[in-house]
């Protein structure tokens, strides 16, 4: 089992910058990548950004590409989403994942609110 846990949400205004983090503990050599999703009221969860845990390749979603920046540290087996010029579109819960290899994202933290006033 790998556990996950969200930190640095909170509200901001319109052009702010927020950097969310993600602890995991547990069985941490399993883990294969890393991803943050996000989800906003009435909608569907989606993916924001994701990394290779061993690697360091990195991947985004269109919307997060040249305004969030994700990374690691191997060594406090932390993940984080730095998030720059935000927009009231923004605004959602934020979800931190992990996956094995050849496995789906199993494992879920509970999630962190981001508010992003205009």
């Amino acid at each position: 089992q790998v556990q996950l846990v969200e930190s640095g949400g909170g509200l901001v205004q319109a052009g702010g910058s927020l950097e969310l983090s993600c602890a995991a503990s547990g069985r941490t050599f399993s883990i294969f990548l890393m991803g943050w999703f996000r989800q906003a009221p009435g909608k569907e969860r989606e993916f924001v950004a994701g990394i290779n845990w061993r690697g360091g390749a990195t991947s985004y979603s269109d919307f997060a590409k040249g305004r969030f920046t994700i990374s690691r540290d191997g060594a406090e087996n932390t993940v984080s989403l730095q998030m720059n010029s935000l927009n009231p579109e923004d605004t959602a819960v934020y979800y931190c994942a992990a996956s094995r290899l050849g496995s789906g994202f199993d494992y879920w933290g509970q999630g962190t609110q981001v508010t992003v006033s205009s």
